[in-house]
């Protein structure tokens, strides 16, 4: 067998400086101001639901961003090949129907940026996956504008005003 020396890594001078307390080391201790503090256990906490809100709401919310999207992608569409948008319709309705889709996906885009600033995600999936549906297709409807808008620009020299002109509909 071979013989098994222990030697000491602190000297023995230091080791008995350091365990031996002052009366003000004791104090600083017991009030928590010296350098053994207790840490605090970390409580993690997560949500029961994962979507957080209402599914209703994001159900419908869902839905009304993808029929604004779809009516926003048809004005596009109708912009780009003659230079107007869609036509007032029976009583104005369809002109109407156009600017409200309009709002409705800038709504939901706004939504999704101040939620993305806040949370540093974006807005939830919603039910089936339709308000996450809507959100993707609204960035998507956003940036088509940007290029049929530029594009309309650059060739007309103008976009067309919300209300209906003698350009287009005279």
């Amino acid at each position: 067998m071979a013989s098994l020396t222990l030697r000491p890594i602190i000297p023995a001078g230091a080791a008995a400086a350091s365990t031996t307390l002052t009366p003000s080391a004791i104090s600083r201790l017991r009030r928590g101001t010296g350098t053994h503090r207790r840490r605090r256990p970390v409580i993690a906490c997560q949500a029961a639901e994962p979507s957080g809100g209402n599914g209703t709401l994001e159900l419908a919310t869902g839905a009304v961003g993808l029929a604004s999207s779809a009516t926003v992608a048809w004005s596009l569409y109708t912009l780009g090949t003659t230079g107007c948008g869609l036509p007032p319709g029976p009583g104005g309705a369809l002109g109407a129907a156009e600017g409200v889709s309009y709002l409705a996906v800038a709504a939901l885009v706004g939504w999704s940026v101040t939620t993305k600033a806040r949370t540093g995600s974006g807005l939830p999936a919603g039910p089936y996956g339709l308000l996450g549906a809507a959100e993707g297709v609204a960035y998507l409807a956003v940036a088509a504008a940007v290029v049929v808008f530029g594009l309309q620009f650059f060739q007309q020299g103008s976009i067309p005003g919300p209300l209906p002109s003698e350009q287009c509909f005279g």
